[in-house]
């Protein structure tokens, strides 16, 4: 597939940048505690989703203390409608565990130290220092894969390899063009249907409209 040349990236980061400079996640949360959870869960399901389950959570579960002593089952029923819910459940409670015993109950906004934490790889970390503290990083989630291969900014088959690439190629700006590529790939770049002819405001610079996807 076509890639985009110096004076497409530039004209596609700019129009990403015009458009999307105060974008921020549309999870909901207060604190970084709550950022970390809302992030880890929303891993393969919506952040709508999330965003639904997350209240009783919190309230239950006001801080990593209370968190750390949950019972296992409790918080499974409690985020039972999200994807991968046993396995979530586990980790969030390990994650609250290691804050207590070795942060002092303080979620550290460090990314070597936050893919410590149970349940949060590197795009996790990316993506609450991003929202949090607004890192100069870049988090490839399914919609960024699908908007960055769409423009011809990379071809790479893994997530990982897409950030690396992205970061090369936009330099600085990374937390702006995240939340700029997440929200434009859920919205108007969308797997299924994309709304090219109505709402797309890069269609000149798409090279395909196939619903590319990280092996």
């Amino acid at each position: 597939m076509k890639q985009s040349t110096k004076k497409e990236i530039q004209s596609i980061r700019e129009a990403f940048l015009e458009r999307y400079s105060e974008a921020v996640t549309e999870l909901n949360y207060q604190d970084a505690y709550e950022l970390v959870i809302s992030v880890a869960l929303s891993a393969q399901c919506t952040d709508k989703r999330v965003n639904l389950i997350t209240p009783d959570l919190f309230k239950a579960y006001p801080d990593v203390y209370a968190l750390a002593q949950a019972d296992l089952d409790d918080v499974k029923a409690m985020v039972q409608s999200c994807s991968f819910f046993n396995n979530k459940a586990k980790n969030i409670i390990k994650m609250a565990q290691r804050v207590t015993e070795v942060y002092d109950g303080e979620i550290p906004l460090d990314e070597k130290e936050l893919i410590t934490l149970a349940g949060v790889g590197q795009k996790t970390a990316h993506v609450v220092m991003i929202e949090y503290t607004g890192a100069n990083l870049m988090a490839v989630d399914t919609h960024v894969f699908r908007v960055a291969h769409r423009l011809g900014l990379s071809k790479d088959e893994t997530a990982l390899k897409t950030e690396e690439t992205l970061v090369k190629k936009f330099k600085t700006d990374l937390h702006s063009l995240h939340q700029g590529m997440v929200l434009f790939g859920r919205y108007i770049c969308t797997a299924q249907n994309p709304k090219c002819d109505v709402e797309c405001f890069l269609q000149e610079f798409c090279k395909s409209k196939k619903s590319f996807k990280a092996r």
